[in-house]
């Protein structure tokens, strides 16, 4: 894996066509504040700016993807302080900007605003080591970085209240049952399986990538009938791209596909 620049609280390096965003504030268990979350999302628009890279992941490392919310930056805040600094929008919502497919990798504790960024990317790959949770009730809170949004959509209403409400931990093997993870896989296996399944993702047509997002996404999204609509233009658009001629080629010629991703 070659390293790039490193800006802490995150690292960041490449490996193929796959960039990856270490969390790195190991003395806090990686809860998120503003200089995390500032930085993550400059290096998530750095690599969705990069042609060379197909697919990104993020990761806590081996003791915990992030623990949740640094509660100290926020224990002093007024209501018109988070009102006027706006507070979690300024920086939470760039991972939305991204188009390419992003992957989290976790491993340990994902709770709070962690269990809200896993939720946040495409794909979760957990370590049997991982635990969700949103505790925030236990504050006096409620998540507020799309939890009560996206948790129901993945996983059903009646067990993201159950999670909400009593702030219930789920373990890794809960959370693919409930459909919260698309994968577990042992806990020394999770960088290189992660890296891996972004490999595959990242040697198809990023055009292709990109279009897919977008379209399971209207769907998370949107209506129906509006969704089906978005998929159709989507595809009708694939026909003027040379990867999908390319790739269509390759499968009647029986041969790998050699795509340009333009």
């Amino acid at each position: 894996m070659t390293r790039m620049d490193a800006a802490p609280p995150i690292h960041t390096a490449t490996q193929g066509r796959v960039g990856w965003i270490t969390l790195h504030r190991p003395q806090r268990l990686n809860a998120l504040n503003d200089a995390l979350m500032d930085a993550l999302g400059t290096a998530l628009l750095a690599f969705d700016a990069d042609q060379a890279i197909g697919a990104i992941v993020i990761t806590g490392g081996d003791r915990a993807f992030a623990a949740g919310a640094d509660i100290d930056a926020m224990a002093n805040a007024s209501y018109m302080d988070v009102v006027h600094g706006n507070f979690i929008t300024r920086n939470w919502e760039t991972i939305r900007q991204v188009r390419k497919p992003v992957l989290a990798a976790v491993a340990g504790p994902a709770m709070g605003g962690g269990c809200e960024l896993a939720l946040a990317c495409d794909i979760v790959v957990a370590a049997e080591s991982a635990r969700f949770a949103l505790p925030e009730v236990k504050l006096a809170l409620l998540p507020g970085a799309g939890g009560t949004q996206r948790l129901p959509r993945a996983i059903g209403k009646a067990k993201a209240m159950d999670m909400c409400l009593s702030a219930r931990v789920l373990d890794a093997h809960e959370a693919d049952r409930y459909g919260l993870v698309s994968r577990v896989v042992p806990d020394a296996e999770l960088a290189g399986r992660t890296q891996a399944l972004a490999g595959q993702i990242a040697s198809y047509s990023l055009p292709a990538l990109m279009a897919i997002k977008a379209s399971v996404n209207r769907a998370w999204e949107g209506a129906l009938t509006e969704g089906i609509a978005f998929e159709r233009q989507a595809l009708y658009a694939r026909f003027a791209s040379a990867d999908a001629r390319e790739g269509m080629r390759a499968f009647l010629e029986k041969r790998p596909p050699a795509f340009t991703h333009g």
